[in-house]
Parts: structure tokens; C-alpha cells; sequence
């Protein structure tokens, strides 16, 4: 196997846990702003997370349940548009506001990848407003090498063009990269890419078929707060905190 060069973070559910406490909340409170009589509640929103992308996910679902009114056929691009540029906003005073706390681990990991002289990037299919106020403004004490979000690519997760796209900016090869990622969307992604994956779960995606990855644990962990529990791979001595000498170790 290759050295590892690389260590590229998924955002939402994998830096923050977002999509429950953020997402969808922005998403509902975006609906009321538009006049629309409807909410997405917990387990609702756990099966539109099927669909990577907010402004597809909230066509997917004019396609199939409607939003109670009838939206024309030549309004629909720019309303969703309107709308998603709204929850952007709503979902950035979230985060930026300090309501979304890091996962356990994450900072960490980020700090050992960048003294041991990795490259750093994200690459999510979040909006790159979004993207950017967790990355230069939560995570501001952090130098990434790339953030690549939304619209940069033509196609979502499972779709591995964002991988992709990463390994042409960086010039690396996919066997030097280790993907943190949360879904089985994201897992899928990285496997087409080539990349070592590790999966971290969260409470939507804990009963979702993750193994394609290599490691799959509960969350990164920290010495001095949060333990997980290691799912799938052969960590010796692994103590509830996935370290990056670990990883190194286990894919070299």
C-alpha cells in the first residue's frame, strides 16, 4: 500500500452532527417563512436523507407529497432556489451561533493530521456558504488544504465526483486518502473513488449498511471526554479514541 498523504472529512453528521438538530430545523422553520402547512419531523427526515442535496431533497418531495399548494411546473426551479438560499441562511445562524457543538474527536484528529504534515480537506455536498462557516469560522484555528461543497460538482454522493474532484486538485492518488464519512451515501462515494474509509455513526445512520468501510466506529472519540465503541476493524489497543497513528498503521 501507498503512504497516507491525505485525510478528507464529510461535514454533516461526520464534524457536526447537523442533519436532526440543523438541517432540519432550518428546513421547517424555511417552510413556515414560505407559508407552507407542513413540518419534516425525525423519522421523516431520516428517509429524505436518502436523497443527497437539500434543493433535491426538498424537490423530491414536492414530486411526491407536495407542498399542499399547487407550485406551477415554471415556478419550481426558482422557488427552490428562494427556498434553499433561505435555510442556508437559517442553518448558518445555527452553527455560526454556537447550537451545534463539535462531534467528539474531531478537532483532535484535524490537529494530528496537520502536525504529522497531511493534506486537510472537506468534501460535502453541503451548501458551500454552509460548508464554509464550519470550516473557517467553527473550526477557524484549523488550516484545510481544500473545502470543496455543494454545487462544485454536477453529481451527489453516492456519486463519487467530489472524491474525485479532490484527488485532480491535490494530485494524489485514491489509496492515499483516508475518508471519514458518516452515511452509507458518503461510504459508497469514497469506495467508487478508491479511498480508505472510515465511518463514523450518528443516530441517523447507525442502522444504515455501512460496511463497505474499513473501520467503522461510533464516534472518533477523546482522550479526556467521550469514548466510542469500535464497530468493525482490527485496532489493537483501541480504548474508545481512534488516534491517527492508528489509522496510519492500519492502512499501511
Amino acid at each position: 500500500m501507498s503512504p497516507i498523504k491525505a485525510l478528507i472529512f464529510d461535514q454533516d453528521g461526520v464534524i457536526i452532527d447537523t442533519e436532526r438538530d440543523g438541517h432540519r430545523v432550518a428546513f421547517n422553520q424555511t417552510f413556515r417563512e414560505f407559508g407552507y402547512d407542513f413540518q419534516w419531523d425525525v423519522d421523516e427526515y431520516h428517509e429524505l436523507l436518502q436523497v443527497a442535496g437539500g434543493k433535491e431533497r426538498m424537490r423530491h418531495y414536492l414530486h411526491t407529497k407536495g407542498f399542499g399548494v399547487e407550485v406551477k411546473p415554471e415556478e419550481e426551479d426558482d422557488l427552490i432556489k428562494r427556498m434553499h438560499k433561505r435555510k442556508t441562511e437559517i442553518f448558518i445562524g445555527l452553527v455560526e451561533s454556537g447550537q451545534l457543538p463539535l462531534r467528539p474527536g474531531v478537532r483532535r484528529l484535524m490537529k494530528e493530521a496537520k502536525e504529522a504534515g497531511l493534506v486537510l480537506g472537506i468534501c460535502t455536498t453541503s451548501n458551500e456558504r454552509a460548508a464554509h462557516a464550519v470550516a473557517y469560522n467553527i473550526l477557524k484555528d484549523i488550516e484545510f488544504d481544500f473545502v470543496l461543497a455543494g454545487d462544485v460538482v454536477s453529481k451527489k454522493k453516492p456519486d463519487p465526483e467530489i472524491y474525485n474532484l479532490a484527488l485532480e486538485r491535490t494530485g494524489l492518488q485514491p489509496d492515499e486518502c483516508i475518508v471519514i464519512e458518516d452515511s452509507r451515501n458518503g461510504v459508497l462515494a469514497a469506495q467508487a473513488a478508491g479511498m480508505h474509509i472510515v465511518a463514523t455513526t450518528n443516530g441517523y445512520t447507525e442502522k444504515e449498511d455501512l460496511s463497505p468501510a474499513d473501520i467503522i466506529v461510533t464516534c472518533l472519540g477523546d482522550p479526556d471526554g467521550v469514548r466510542c465503541e469500535l464497530k468493525k476493524g482490527d485496532i489493537p489497543d483501541y480504548d474508545g479514541v481512534l488516534y491517527l497513528k492508528q489509522l496510519l498503521d492500519y492502512f499501511s
